[in-house]
C-alpha cells in the first residue's frame, strides 16, 4: 500500500488530536505542520518530532511530499484554507463546521466538483465509533424495524461561568451559532448516519445564559480553566443552550437538546433510535457499550466484541472485548477511513465512504441555519 504523507495546518487543541490519530495509521506519515503562531508550530513540531515546520500555509502546500492536508484552524479560516488546499491538488480533511455559512460550504462543494480527483473529508468523528458503525449496519438490515423516533442530547459544562471564554463565543470567528453548530452538529450527523435518514424540518428554541462574558486579555485554550483576573466585558450573541424538534424525510420524528452550561456534564453525548420492533441507545461516555430495548423480551446491554459485530464495522474495532475503545479510537477511525479510501484509489463520484464528506458538512451547515431561522421566527422551518 502506498504510504500517505500528511501535513496539518493549525496546532491548537484539536490539531494535536490529529497528530496522534495520523501516527496510529501504519501506512501514513505526518511530515509537516504549520500555524499562524510560528512559535506554537515549532514547539509542537519539536515535541512530537515532526520533521518539517512551515511558517505559512503556502509553504506547506508547496511541499510535493505531502498528499493530504488537515485543516485544524478556527472556523472563519476554513473556506480560505480549504480552497487553497484543493487548488494545490492535495486531499483535504477539514475540521467542522465545514464553513461559516452554507454559501461558503457551497463554494467548497463547487470547487471539489471541478477537481473530482480530490477527496474531501470532514471531522465528524463520533460516527466512526465502532459500535456506532455496527448500529448503523444493524439498522440498515432491519434489526429494529422501521425507525419511528430519534432523541437524545449533547451536554457540556465548559462554558458554565461568565468567566469562561473562548474564540467559539465570538460570532466573527466561530459563526452565528455556537452550541448547536459546535456540538449539535455532531448529534445531527450521527443520527443521520445511523438511521440513513435526512432531517428535513426543524423547530427550535435557543437560550443565552450569559448575555455578557468576561473575556481574558490573555489567550485561554479550549476546555482549560481561566484564572486570568484581567478581563474585558464582551456581549454574547450565540446560544449556550438549544432544544430542537426534528422531522425526517421518512416521516420519523425526534428531538434533541444541547448545552455548554450543564454543570458536571463534560461530554455527555447520547442518542436513542426507536424502531417498530426494537430500540438502540448509545452514550459516548460509555462508548464500548450500547443498549438494545425490546417490548416482548429482555433488554440487552451489549459490550463491543469484534467477533460479533457486523462484518462492515469490524475494521474499525482493534481491541478484544473488555478493552475499552473510545474518543481517540473514533478519531483515528475517521482519519483511517479517509486515508484507506485514498490508498484504495476509490472515487468520490461512485463510492460512498463511511467518513463524513463535504456534502455532509454542507447539509449540516444548512440545518444549523434552519435552526437559527426557526428560533428567530418562532416556527417550523423546512430544509428544501
Amino acid at each position: 500500500m502506498e504510504r500517505i504523507k500528511a501535513g496539518i495546518i493549525g496546532m491548537g487543541f484539536i490539531g494535536v488530536s490529529h497528530v496522534e490519530a495520523i501516527r496510529r495509521i501504519g501506512f501514513a506519515q505526518l511530515v509537516a505542520v504549520a500555524d499562524a503562531n510560528p512559535a506554537l508550530a515549532q514547539a509542537k513540531a519539536s515535541e512530537y518530532d515532526i520533521p518539517k515546520c512551515y511558517a505559512t500555509v503556502e509553504e506547506l502546500l508547496a511541499d510535493p511530499e505531502i498528499s493530504v492536508v488537515h485543516n485544524c484552524t478556527p472556523n472563519n479560516q476554513h473556506l480560505e484554507i480549504n480552497e487553497k488546499i484543493i487548488r494545490s491538488g492535495k486531499h483535504v480533511f477539514s475540521e467542522k463546521p465545514l464553513g461559516m455559512t452554507s454559501v461558503e460550504t457551497r463554494k467548497m462543494l463547487d470547487l471539489l466538483a471541478a477537481n473530482p480527483r480530490i477527496v474531501g473529508g470532514v471531522n465528524f468523528n463520533y460516527r466512526m465509533n465502532p459500535l456506532v458503525q455496527d448500529m448503523k449496519n444493524r439498522v440498515r438490515k432491519g434489526d429494529i424495524g422501521t425507525v419511528n423516533l430519534v432523541h437524545g442530547s449533547y451536554l457540556q459544562d465548559w462554558l458554565l461561568y461568565d468567566t469562561d471564554y473562548n474564540w467559539r463565543v465570538e460570532p466573527e470567528v466561530s459563526g452565528l451559532s455556537r452550541c448547536v453548530a459546535d456540538i449539535g452538529s455532531h448529534w445531527m450527523d450521527i443520527v443521520q448516519t445511523v438511521t440513513g435518514l435526512k432531517i428535513v424540518e426543524v423547530c427550535s428554541d435557543l437560550f443565552i445564559a450569559h448575555p455578557v462574558r468576561k473575556k481574558p486579555r490573555g489567550q485561554v485554550e479550549t476546555f482549560s480553566i481561566n484564572t486570568n483576573a484581567d478581563f474585558e466585558p464582551k456581549k454574547v450573541s450565540t446560544e449556550d443552550y438549544g432544544a430542537v424538534l426534528i422531522k425526517f424525510d421518512s416521516g420519523a420524528h425526534g428531538v434533541f437538546h444541547v448545552s455548554q452550561i450543564s454543570a458536571g456534564r463534560k461530554c455527555h453525548f447520547n442518542f436513542e433510535i426507536d424502531g417498530t420492533t426494537s430500540s438502540f441507545y448509545w452514550n459516548q461516555e460509555t462508548a464500548d457499550h450500547m443498549w438494545q430495548g425490546s417490548r416482548d423480551g429482555y433488554n440487552s446491554q451489549i459490550m463491543r466484541n469484534p467477533n460479533l459485530m457486523t462484518p462492515e464495522s469490524r475494521p474499525y474495532s482493534y481491541l478484544a472485548a473488555g478493552h475499552p475503545e473510545g474518543w481517540n479510537d473514533a478519531m483515528k477511525n475517521n482519519v483511517y477511513a479517509m486515508y484507506k479510501f485514498i490508498a484504495d484509489g476509490r472515487d468520490m463520484r461512485k463510492d460512498k465512504p463511511d467518513f463524513a464528506v463535504f456534502e455532509d458538512g454542507h447539509y449540516i451547515t444548512r440545518l444549523v441555519e434552519a435552526i437559527l431561522e426557526s428560533n428567530a421566527e418562532r416556527r417550523w422551518v423546512t430544509i428544501s
